[in-house]
């Protein structure tokens, strides 16, 4: 689940808001991006792969951590780990030998790969 977005770090480029499938960030004209609907947030990571700045941390967890040090999180690099960690450069993908990612729907049979193929989206470089 997403924590927090560092507010000092953050350079209001508002990527997170529409890469985000669920809606959990609104713009703020001349602030960050509010999470709005923290507990729709699935923890897909897309914000924290985009952000450019790495300004967002996304827990693996499902639940808000009640006793989540922020400061250490940013003291220890924890910001932009899982960017690093799949190979991406800041905001933006590394290469697809290393993060076949966007290739995961092809191992679910039915449902998602074929919803993922009819939406056209599938194939298009």
């Amino acid at each position: 689940m997403i924590e927090f977005i560092d507010a000092e770090a953050c350079t209001q480029c508002d990527r997170c808001v529409p890469i985000c499938p669920d809606l959990v960030f609104d713009a703020v004209p001349g602030g960050i991006p509010a999470l709005a609907r923290r507990e729709d947030c699935q923890t897909c990571y897309l914000c924290e792969l985009y952000c450019p700045v790495d300004a967002i941390y996304v827990s693996p967890r499902r639940e808000p951590e009640t006793q989540l040090d922020r400061q250490h999180i940013i003291d220890t690099g924890l910001l932009g780990s899982y960017r690093r960690a799949m190979g991406w450069k800041p905001g933006k993908p590394g290469s697809m030998d290393s993060d076949l990612s966007y290739r995961m729907h092809e191992d679910f049979p039915g449902g998602l790969g074929d919803t993922w193929k009819r939406s056209g989206v599938a194939g298009k470089s």
